[in-house]
């Protein structure tokens, strides 16, 4: 217990030290969390009216940012499995990047849903145990337990390895269950969360098969992607670009193009199937992309995001196809961020707001955040990007066997 004390300790002090560079974007990060934390203040005292969300849209831009980090945390996978299972050593210094990323993203994810929350002190109820969750039978509650046993799993296991690290010791062949454990739970995480979705028959939009199959395709090609991005500014602006090789970002640029292509193949084919049907289903999809005339109005506030999303992430196609700017960072980064902006729309706003459009008796409601939304949004965004810096600093100051110097 002395040395694990004696762990944490060490870790803090790590975390906690670094040159003006280092504490300026520390500053900048808890401002950001400073003014979402005081605009969720805010809307704890008034209600979720300060937001665009009405009862004919009920889910807006908090859940469309669950859903996406969700995704991006379930993509640490793509690291984890050629490592552990296919002995890739090119990702053996990328590995924490990558896991450390997935509990950031879960903290993003998880912060949206408490934002979504109208009466907090309730949500003790969906938890078993100490709640009396509808179990098994709500998929909400099948949720919380895999997004919360995913949490837990991405800090035992480099925790684990670091404390071992610390101490000059081998991790004990145990961890490697858990190592194991986490690849189908990261499956797991983002199948879930599309059930709670494609469960919904009253949501022609969300009632269907390829739900979770288009929720893992653009999971494995955005959440790549940002990791990608991560790993070009570490590279350019700190000290820890010995860890990450060329030939570990063209793998992870690789497996974000072949994702990429799935997804983009299955957006087409429920295009092509609910247009060419004409089923009730392509009412939402028409929304989004072309807009619905209703008394001589067209309400199509969401189609110029649809097309913009689609542009950006055919774009970043394009340029991840031919090696030249595939190689070249410069391109590369561009169309990692083309990527993850591209299908951050698509999941986000393109899937939730249409889905509610029209409601069940023919309502149209045009949802658009408001400024709060927006701000508290940045908040929890700020804590992921927080969580992730000082855990990052900790962890390859202690895998580097050193103070490395100060980025």
């Amino acid at each position: 217990m002395r040395n694990f004390v004696q762990f944490i300790l060490y870790s803090l002090r790590i975390a906690l030290s670094g040159n003006s560079k280092y504490y300026a974007w520390l500053a900048s990060l808890l401002v950001l969390v400073i003014f979402g934390t005081y605009s969720y203040l805010y809307q704890l005292q008034n209600g979720l009216i300060i937001t665009g969300m009405r009862d004919q849209v009920s889910w807006g831009l908090y859940i469309s940012n669950f859903t996406f980090f969700v995704g991006v945390a379930a993509s640490a996978v793509l690291i984890v499995v050629p490592l552990y299972v296919y002995n890739y050593r090119e990702f053996e210094y990328i590995v924490t990047f990558g896991e450390f990323l997935a509990v950031s993203a879960l903290i993003i994810a998880l912060t949206n849903v408490l934002a979504d929350v109208g009466r907090v002190d309730r949500l003790f109820h969906m938890f078993p145990i100490i709640g009396t969750p509808n179990w098994p039978d709500s998929m909400l509650t099948w949720d919380i337990i895999v997004l919360n046993g995913y949490l837990l799993l991405n800090l035992l296991i480099p925790g684990y390895k670091l404390y071992k690290k610390y101490m000059n010791q081998e991790p004990s062949n145990w961890i490697r269950y858990f190592i194991l454990l986490s690849i189908p739970w990261a499956i797991s995480i983002h199948t879930v969360t599309a059930f709670i979705y494609a469960g919904l028959s009253a949501r022609p939009y969300w009632n269907t098969a390829l739900m979770a199959p288009r929720f893992i395709a653009s999971a494995f090609t955005s959440g790549p992607a940002m990791m990608i991005l991560v790993l070009l500014i570490i590279r350019r602006y700190t000290f820890y670009r010995k860890y990450i090789s060329d030939k570990a970002i063209s793998t992870l640029t690789q497996i974000t193009l072949i994702a990429m292509i799935i997804n983009l193949f299955l957006l087409l084919s429920e295009i092509y199937t609910v247009f060419y049907s004409a089923t009730v289903h392509q009412i939402s999809l028409k929304y989004l992309f072309f807009g619905l005339e209703h008394d001589g109005k067209l309400y199509a506030a969401l189609t110029p995001i649809a097309w913009i999303s689609v542009l950006m992430q055919v774009t970043s196609v394009g340029l991840l196809l031919p090696k030249r700017t595939r190689q070249n960072f410069k391109t590369l980064a561009l169309a990692c961020a083309l990527n993850f902006g591209g299908v951050w729309l698509e999941k986000g706003m393109g899937l939730i707001v249409p889905g509610f459009v029209p409601t069940p008796i023919g309502e149209i409601w045009e949802y658009m955040p408001s400024f709060m939304e927006a701000v508290i949004v940045l908040g929890t965004i700020g804590w992921g990007l927080l969580v992730y810096t000082l855990m990052l600093k900790v962890a390859k100051t202690i895998e580097g066997k050193q103070n490395l110097p100060e980025e």
